[in-house]
């Protein structure tokens, strides 16, 4: 028999059902070879969520690489890379209203969406902030908040409405504690990264998102808005359904490591990491349940 009229093995998915679960392993993949720290934290999810949120990953994960490198390294200009970045986005928000795309990373993004209640309201600003990589390079305080905005919280949006909606009849509005805390720790994950990542950031891509020096913030001044976001944050954590406090915590931990550590180094020259066995000690932490870790202390 030949692979064309091959059929699947008795109890196999088959039709949409296969197509979605590849959809979902191309997420998976992106994940693993993109994100060990990200890919960590996932799986202390429940299995209700995690494939979501991987789900939400691979596809920010691919538009952030139209805008930082690869792109460019295929021989595309910012002007092309614009176009292909705004292909992305008007596939993305098709697949989310008919339920389907032949771009596997979008079809396992827009079965997410569906289900969980991600629309444009989200989906938009995250590639405006994506789009703006393509034309600005030095941020002030205003030009920052927005960044943030669309790049890193409504991502922990989207992350949210799958924990509140993965696995129900119709999605719900979350709380707006819960709003509050998935903005905050998403503006706190990209300020940390923005820290982390400066001298590449300036050097390799000529960007200045913080604006250090130059009159927006101080270093001190952003690792005190870090610190203040993540203590937001895990105020409202013990309010999150249980299949996702775990994972929550454990990522929520690592950026407060990461925060420790930046501010301990000011004059780092290398960037900032955790170790790998302080990155296990903070998962089995919140894998026995242990509460977020007080950055204040």
């Amino acid at each position: 028999m030949s692979q064309r009229t091959a059929r699947p093995r008795t109890g196999a998915p088959t039709g949409l059902d296969l197509y979605d679960k590849t959809a979902q392993d191309a997420a998976a993949t992106v994940i693993a070879r993109y994100s060990t720290s990200f890919g960590l934290a996932c799986r202390l999810l429940g299995t209700r969520p995690r494939p979501h949120v991987r789900n939400i990953y691979a596809l920010v994960r691919v538009a952030d690489e139209i805008v930082d490198g690869p792109a460019e390294a295929a021989g595309l200009s910012p002007e092309a890379a614009g176009r292909v970045l705004d292909e992305l986005e008007s596939e993305t928000l098709a697949a989310v209203e008919r339920g389907f795309s032949t771009n596997l990373v979008v079809h396992a993004f827009c079965r997410t969406a569906r289900e969980c209640g991600i629309g444009e309201d989200l989906i938009r600003p995250f590639f405006a902030s994506m789009r703006t990589d393509l034309s600005t390079h030095r941020h002030d305080d205003a030009s920052h908040d927005a960044y943030v905005y669309g790049s890193a919280e409504v991502v922990g949006l989207m992350c949210l409405q799958v924990f509140v909606n993965a696995g129900a009849q119709r999605p719900l509005t979350p709380d707006p504690a819960l709003v509050e805390g998935a903005r905050r720790l998403g503006a706190a994950f990209q300020d940390v990264n923005f820290l982390r990542d400066l001298d590449h950031d300036a050097s390799a891509l000529g960007r200045d998102y913080l604006g250090l020096g130059a009159g927006a913030s101080t270093r001190e001044a952003v690792l005190d808005r870090i610190d203040a976001d993540l203590a937001a944050a895990a105020a409202v954590v013990p309010r999150l359904p249980p299949d996702c406090r775990r994972a929550v915590t454990a990522a929520h931990d690592l950026f407060a490591e990461l925060s420790a550590r930046l501010r301990a180094a000011p004059d780092a020259t290398e960037r900032v990491r955790v170790p790998d066995v302080v990155k296990a000690r903070l998962a089995a932490r919140a894998l026995l349940g242990f509460a977020p870790r007080d950055v204040r202390a």
